[in-house]
């Protein structure tokens, strides 16, 4: 663990989604409230469809089903997306139990409405304690090609990643042991859990691969820029959908930003590998990311980059959310960052114009996704889910 592990980001702390987003729900009547009897606290009423949203094999568009592009998909064999189980990762996904006091979830600083992001700079945990580094967005985790995942990267799998901060003391401080029995009592998780796994038994990695398989459906691919991508012949085509400064801004991107962010393909805007973008210069007193975890003075100041895709909506930016506006990122990376031993020979002065600046913008907001950012499929099932405020 760093010295900053008690922080660590994803999957913390209690929901927001729009309540638009629970169109299409109804209460199910076998997923009903049970009555309890002993004196707990009851039950939220659930909001599921009698048939299962449908989360495997989404309509993708063509770019993403290119060679180039499937390369990315990092679903493992033994835990392919199924509707049961997806929709079971949901539920978790929302449910205030997986906390030890009950009062936090994972969709708590990763709201729909910003991507999957917290609109905090750091996220409050079950006991109203900060994180210390921001909450990355968790859209199309699905095609981070290696695997690795948080800031740091310590999380080897997308299933490891998810059970990681249930027990993390200051995010959610629950006990994996402990959890089944408490998801137990909710007469409705048996045949969630049985639907999805072919019996009823309710285990810590039942949990992580059900929550895994909700991210892992939780893709984005309906912005202007996928419209655009499909009009064209080649992605360095002005798109016939775009305006000039929308044109002019993806010139500018492919030119100076897609062998980092676009690399060898036209789908995923993600980095491929953790990389020290000179944001500090000084090697002893600031977060060390990658490098305090493997312990490697060569990685220090390295962290994982989340990818671009809705953008816009995820601020405050990078792993301690220091930048408040697109504008200050691109203002980092025009000035060519800090002079730290460790940063990536990738990141020179773009010595940027005050046009070009907003033509970059202007592109990185196509890459947004209202269908995605309201979509039922990923929303809030929990009666009470609507009155929670994504800001």
């Amino acid at each position: 663990m760093s010295r900053r592990s008690t922080g660590r980001l994803v999957l913390q702390v209690a929901c927001g989604i729009l309540g638009a987003a629970l169109a299409g729900d109804h209460v199910a009547g076998a997923l009903a409230p049970a009555v309890d009897t002993t004196g707990a606290p009851a039950e939220r009423a659930l909001r599921l469809p009698d048939v299962p949203y449908r989360y495997v094999e989404p309509a993708l568009p063509p770019h993403f089903l290119e060679a180039l592009a499937e390369r990315f998909d990092n679903t493992p064999p033994d835990n392919p997306v199924t509707d049961a189980g997806a929709r079971l990762g949901r539920v978790l996904f929302y449910d205030t139990r997986l906390s030890a006091s009950d009062t936090v979830s994972c969709g708590s600083c990763h709201v729909q409405a910003r991507a999957f992001s917290d609109p905090e700079r750091f996220s409050r945990g079950f006991e109203d304690g900060r994180t210390d580094r921001h909450a990355m967005n968790l859209v199309n985790l699905r095609y981070h090609p290696r695997a690795r995942f948080f800031w740091d990267e310590r999380a080897g799998n997308l299933e490891q990643m998810t059970l990681l901060p249930i027990e993390n003391r200051l995010e959610m401080g629950q006990s994996l042991e402990r959890l089944p029995e408490v998801l137990a009592r909710d007469s409705r998780y048996p045949a969630l859990f049985e639907q999805a796994f072919g019996d009823e038994a309710i285990t810590p990695d039942r949990i992580g691969r059900a929550l895994a398989q909700f991210l892992r459906s939780i893709v984005s691919y309906q912005s202007r820029y996928d419209e655009g991508r499909a009009l064209v012949d080649s992605r360095a085509d002005d798109f016939p959908s775009f305006t000039h400064d929308e044109n002019f801004g993806k010139a500018l991107f492919l030119r100076n930003c897609a062998l980092c962010h676009l690399p060898s393909q036209d789908a995923h805007f993600i980095m491929t590998a953790a990389a020290n973008t000179g944001l500090d210069d000084d090697t002893a007193n600031t977060d060390g990311g990658v490098g305090d975890i493997l312990l490697n003075p060569a990685e220090l100041g390295h962290f994982k980059s989340p990818g671009l895709r809705n953008v816009e909506v995820t601020a405050p930016y990078m792993h301690d959310g220091r930048f408040a506006t697109l504008d200050e990122v691109l203002e980092h990376y025009s000035s060519g960052g800090k002079d730290h031993p460790n940063k990536d020979v990738r990141v020179q002065p773009l010595n940027l114009t005050d046009s070009e600046k907003a033509a970059l913008v202007a592109f990185l907001r196509t890459l947004t996704d209202p269908t995605f950012l309201a979509d039922p499929r990923f929303s809030d099932p929990f009666e009470d889910g609507a009155l929670r405020s994504a800001e």
